[in-house]
């Protein structure tokens, strides 16, 4: 559904965009995360086709983004919330939606029911007759996400979707976005907010200036290091040692009250070797999961790439 291949973006000698190359299937939520000025945004103008690429090819549903007559067709496939919310102070919510819906030819009937809906189920249904101009930030972020569906695109990208939201707005704009996902709709969403993306997205990409690493929230987890467990004991003894030695498991260390074992399947595995430790005599206080987390990739990919 989205496709790039070795797309490129420069500045002069500045190089914002290189060889960058992934697929994202349909009905995909992709989250493209990396610092500030690592170039996610350029990125998302490219695919949408607000500026050209250097070099590379990118194809959205088959379409090339640098043919002229397929980038009209590319635009109206897409929906686009800006780094910038770009609304006309001047009018009213429901006239700002009533406006771009227009733009992108939508019926009256369609407008009505998809401004009413979209403003109903982001808050701000009761301010629709309010300037745009007075809205608080978060407001403003909330009608321009309504702005961005307002014709029913089968392809979203979103820069920032929950930039300038309060913690519940927040909450209800993931919720959307899972509810779109299950419409069948392809979502590339550029985030800082590593627990956001964990919660929401398919597959992510990390990117600065280059793709570092792209796979499931799991994959780039486990791309740290393995599962391991925890044993809190009375008292580690030799006795059970030998005994969890005798498994074929990964990898432990002991100190005198605790075992940490490299584990493959958590819930497979840990049964076994508790029920090991006790048959040796060992008193188990308390077991613990640990798990590396988005975060701790995503540091280590980051920092691994500098």
């Amino acid at each position: 559904m989205i496709d790039a291949e070795n797309l490129t973006r420069k500045f002069d000698d500045l190089i914002a965009v290189d060889n960058l190359s992934f697929h994202i299937n349909e009905g995909e939520v992709f989250g493209f995360l990396g610092p500030n000025g690592a170039g996610k945004t350029t990125t998302i103008r490219m695919l949408s086709c607000l500026i050209s690429k250097t070099s590379g090819e990118a194809r959205i549903a088959g379409y090339d983004t640098s043919d002229e007559s397929e980038s009209l067709k590319i635009r109206k496939l897409i929906g686009l919330l800006p780094e910038n919310v770009g609304l006309y102070d001047d009018l009213s919510a429901y006239k700002n939606l009533d406006f771009y819906g227009k733009l992108y030819d939508c019926s009256l009937s369609k407008r009505k029911e998809n401004i009413e809906h979209f403003l109903k189920m982001l808050g701000l249904w009761d301010k629709r007759d309010v300037s745009a101009g007075t809205f608080s930030k978060g407001m403003k972020q909330k009608l321009a996400i309504a702005r961005t569906l307002i014709h029913d695109p089968e392809i979203l990208f979103l820069d920032e979707p929950t930039a300038n939201l309060d913690p519940e707005s927040s909450k209800t704009v993931r919720e959307f976005i899972l509810d779109l996902k299950n419409e069948n709709k392809t979502i590339f969403i550029n985030t800082h907010n590593l627990d956001e993306a964990q919660r929401i997205c398919d597959k992510i990409g990390i990117f600065n200036k280059k793709l570092m690493a792209i796979g499931s929230p799991e994959d780039l987890e486990r791309s740290v290091w393995s599962n391991k467990t925890v044993i809190q004991l009375k008292r580690v003894t030799e006795k059970i040692l030998e005994s969890l030695e005798s498994l074929s498991i990964g990898k432990f260390t002991s100190n005198d009250t605790e075992i940490k074992i490299d584990v493959n399947d958590p819930e497979l595995d840990n049964p076994l070797i508790v029920s090991t430790i006790v048959a040796a005599g060992g008193e188990v206080q308390y077991v613990n999961r640990l798990s590396p987390t988005l975060e701790e990739a995503y540091l280590k990919i980051v920092k691994g790439g500098k």
